[in-house]
């Protein structure tokens, strides 16, 4: 979504974005990811993150949030990638415009974790339609070595 955080606090410090998303997941998880504009971590990425979501009607949704996804250069990484820590979390994320018509307007989160810290979203459209992307896993282009001496090994040829 192109426009401007106009708030985006972060268990009490105060951040500029790059961008958010709305991610759904094909399990029925959606996140709301803020790419932070953080000049000493160019990995900053916090997601508001939930299920069950609701459209009350063509112009508005709203997700109850679960937990805070927190990723940061210094997370341990998989295949390259920062895994983000969760943070169990309560709030909500409500989304105002038309999504289906690209028409995104704002997009509002808040939520506090058990540890009490809070996190502040005002995200505000600037009009520019969304852009949609599908992505779906595929299955890995590289075969397990090991799954396939297993395959080799098995089998009534064993101990012949």
């Amino acid at each position: 979504m192109s426009g401007q955080c106009k708030t985006l606090n972060v268990a009490g410090r105060s951040f500029a974005c790059k961008t958010v998303a709305y991610a759904h997941g094909d399990k029925g998880r959606v996140n709301f990811a803020v790419a932070v504009d953080d000049p000493d971590d160019e990995s900053h990425v916090v997601s508001f993150s939930g299920a069950n979501g609701r459209r009350a009607d063509d112009n508005s949704y709203e997700l109850p949030i679960d937990r805070m996804l927190l990723n940061s250069k210094d997370r341990p990484k998989v295949d390259g990638l920062p895994v983000p820590a969760e943070q169990p979390s309560t709030g909500t994320c409500r989304q105002t415009g038309n999504f289906a018509a690209r028409k995104v307007t704002d997009v509002t989160c808040s939520a506090t974790d058990r540890e009490g810290r809070r996190y502040e979203l005002l995200f505000v459209s600037d009009g520019t339609p969304v852009s949609v992307r599908r992505i779906r896993q595929s299955a890995p282009s590289i075969q397990d070595p090991f799954k396939l001496e297993s395959r080799r090994c098995s089998g009534p040829e064993i101990g012949k």
